[in-house]
């Protein structure tokens, strides 16, 4: 006898949760999840070309120092980067044959499951070069002011 337990609700990290999964919302952890299937799902050859460019395109508006609005503004500098990017990769994943995101899931869970101290690690050096890089952007700002007077 078998017993319903209703539906679930789409796990996006395998195994056991770890630290990261107790103080990150499970759609930001959806939204890594996603992001590191796309990257895997672009070395499969049946991955079109649309899919291919629009995670180009969302990998160069992150690292791009242009944005919709500048990253030094305190608080909202990273809200175009936190609505635009996660926006790309959810069109990118959508034009993906559901047989090669299925895989890269499958696979992007497996790298997650064996890599717990990854995501802290990247979101940590990606908070410590934005933080290096505004004060030198704050920096040279206030050198070239003070050589103007």
């Amino acid at each position: 006898m078998t017993r319903s337990i209703g539906p679930q609700k789409d796990r996006p990290v395998a195994g056991r949760p770890g630290v990261f999964s107790r103080f990150v919302p499970a759609r930001l952890r959806n939204v890594w999840r996603d992001a590191l299937s796309l990257l895997l799902a672009l070395g499969d050859r049946r991955t079109p070309a649309l899919a291919r460019l629009i995670a180009v395109g969302a990998l160069l508006y992150t690292v791009s120092p242009i944005d919709l609005i500048p990253d030094g503004v305190p608080f909202i500098g990273y809200g175009d980067d936190l609505l635009i990017v996660p926006a790309l990769l959810a069109l990118a994943a959508r034009s993906l044959p559901p047989e090669v995101l299925a895989l890269s899931r499958f696979r992007a869970d497996q790298v997650a499951s064996r890599r717990r101290w990854l995501v802290p690690v990247i979101l940590g050096v990606a908070v410590l070069l934005s933080l290096a890089l505004a004060y030198f952007v704050l920096h040279a700002m206030g050198v070239a002011l003070g050589n103007m007077t």
